[in-house]
């Protein structure tokens, strides 16, 4: 399987960031910052919320949107958004995908969604409520993409439970 990336749009809050930055390290995600950043990267708390995963995170910049889809606009994206009509799970994600998130005040900008309808999911949510926060929508939409693929490179199995293997080499829970 190819890598997932996590894409910003002009992130915002650095703990919202440091936690995505966890979460795309313990799953071999890449994550893409656009910039404007609301903040700085040597931020602490942005360094806090990653933890010790900062070294196993594939990290890019890019230098506005118009940076980022001249490098990636060919690619298989996926734009999340509380304005978007299909959800997120009913989507069949390819083999390398962008995942790509909005600032936390105002999501990601409508002429972006207008031009890329098509491609457009969102988190199902009750009531009125207006979004969930953008480090546990990144979270659920990685996990979507990998919950398709089978978790494949992932360990499945715990230290207090560990897998057992039956007599094919199959691994059983």
């Amino acid at each position: 399987m190819k890598k997932i990336n996590v894409v910003l749009l002009e992130p915002e809050i650095p703990q919202n960031t440091g936690n995505i930055a966890r979460t795309c390290a313990a799953t071999d995600s890449a994550l893409h910052l656009i910039r404007p950043l609301g903040f700085d990267v040597d931020d602490k708390h942005l360094k806090r919320a990653g933890l010790d995963y900062w070294q196993y995170l594939d990290l890019h910049f890019y230098d506005g949107w118009a940076d980022f889809i001249d490098k990636h606009g060919d690619k298989e994206l996926y734009f999340f958004s509380t304005k978007a009509r299909r959800c997120y799970a009913e989507a069949e994600y390819g083999d390398e995908v962008f995942l790509i998130f909005g600032k936390e005040t105002a999501g990601i900008p409508e002429e972006i969604l207008k031009t890329h309808e098509e491609s457009c999911v969102r988190i199902p949510m009750y009531g009125d409520l207006r979004s969930l926060n953008l480090s546990n929508s990144a979270a659920i939409a990685v996990y979507e993409v990998l919950r398709q693929k089978g978790f494949e490179g992932l360990n499945r199995a715990g230290k207090l439970f560990p897998a057992e293997v039956d007599i094919n080499g199959e691994v059983v829970f």
